[in-house]
């Protein structure tokens, strides 16, 4: 890496760090969110470095998504990496749009934490709603053998 994007790494781990104690507003799970954040604000900043406005959107989806997938536990990690990644790529054009390539950055944080923080969210709420729908039909029901004895 060359002096300019080391420059821009350390401005958006700097960004990063910033943006953080914003997030408890916006997610609920802490851990998911900071994933997110931290992961789509890296992805934003090597894709912009390597490919430009387009390349910080995509690196802000892919790292959002990853980062939210080593954060998150099984019940969480789909509704995180798609989360995360939905978050991370819109949130990083939005910040583009509107601050240019800090803005991305900050885009990127805020996008992929509350995305991922809110798709693990929903997905473990829906993992436990299939657990409660499968219980409530089987419930205390146990097999019963006949035995017809002629």
């Amino acid at each position: 890496m060359n002096r300019h994007s080391v420059r821009h790494l350390t401005l958006a781990i700097a960004m990063a760090a910033a943006t953080l104690p914003a997030l408890p507003a916006f997610a609920g799970d802490m851990n998911n969110a900071l994933g997110g954040a931290l992961g789509g604000v890296a992805g934003a900043a090597v894709g912009g470095a390597l490919g430009g406005s387009t390349g910080a959107v995509i690196g802000g989806a892919v790292g959002g998504g990853a980062g939210g997938a080593v954060t998150s536990n099984r019940r969480e990690r789909t509704g995180a990496i798609i989360g995360g990644a939905l978050g991370g790529g819109a949130g990083t054009a939005a910040g583009n749009a509107m601050g240019g390539r800090a803005g991305g950055l900050v885009g990127a944080a805020v996008g992929g934490g509350a995305g991922a923080a809110l798709g693990g969210n929903v997905s473990r709420s829906n993992s436990y709603a299939d657990e409660r729908r499968d219980d409530r039909w089987h419930h205390g029901k146990r097999k019963k053998w006949h035995r017809h004895d002629d």
